[in-house]
């Protein structure tokens, strides 16, 4: 008998240790290279999953609600680098979003733009998990590295000019980064009822695209920093 207990302790056990490292965070990112520095930064932590959304929020949506039909997930992440608003966030700062937001979701009116929230036909704003945000920048942060909050912008269309980047500020006031996944997974993640935060490194500035003013490994490095910083969170619950 006391074999059969130790057995069943064994057995216990295994199967505790199984369950504790089965993945509860999902961490979408649009490209490889964003999923490679997440991954360097979370250095095999099993309680996290990195997935590709694809670019675009219409991809984003459809491989995040796939990834999470299967239950289970505590937080989804959508992650990456992405252009920073001039006085809100600079090359290499870390971009935590309080607010993700569709800001071309909507109609061009004669009198100007009009969201689908003004227009009765939803929303173009999820807010991100405050819990899950703060705990993640409260660990960034005593990591020394420099991170921004504000409103994470989604887009198709990525901006190219000053007068678009000026009238998307306008629409979202204090807008810190643009980037063209966020809400996408913010959509599938509010659809599922899982949290969501956005985190963004960024490598350019948003407004007249200069791509040799883009600085895309410093980027990733950060978001590399981040995600090494953050891991603690995904182990701590």
């Amino acid at each position: 008998m006391r074999d059969d207990k130790r057995l069943a302790g064994t057995d216990g056990q295994t199967e505790k240790a199984g369950r504790a490292a089965k993945p509860d965070i999902l961490i979408m990112t649009a490209v490889e290279a964003e999923r490679d520095a997440v991954l360097r930064g979370l250095a095999g932590c099993p309680r996290a999953e990195v997935r590709l959304a694809g670019v675009g929020p219409a991809s984003a949506a459809a491989r995040t609600a796939a990834a999470l039909a299967g239950g289970g997930w505590r937080l989804v992440i959508s992650a990456g680098i992405g252009g920073g608003f001039a006085g809100a966030a600079g090359i290499g700062d870390l971009v935590l979003a309080d607010v993700i937001a569709a800001a071309d979701l909507g109609v061009e009116t004669p009198d100007g733009f009009l969201p689908v929230d003004e227009l009765g036909f939803g929303t173009s704003r999820i807010a991100a998990d405050p819990d899950w945000s703060a705990r993640l920048a409260r660990r960034i942060e005593a990591a020394g590295l420099p991170l921004r909050r504000g409103p994470v912008l989604t887009v198709s269309t990525a901006t190219g000019t000053a007068a678009t980047a000026a009238e998307r500020a306008r629409r979202v006031p204090g807008a810190a980064a643009e980037a063209m996944e966020g809400f996408g997974v913010a959509a599938a993640a509010a659809a599922a009822g899982v949290p969501v935060a956005e985190l963004r490194a960024v490598s350019n500035a948003v407004g007249p695209r200069d791509r040799a003013a883009w600085r895309i490994p410093d980027a990733l490095a950060a978001l590399e920093s981040a995600f090494a910083a953050a891991k603690e969170v995904f182990e701590s619950r």
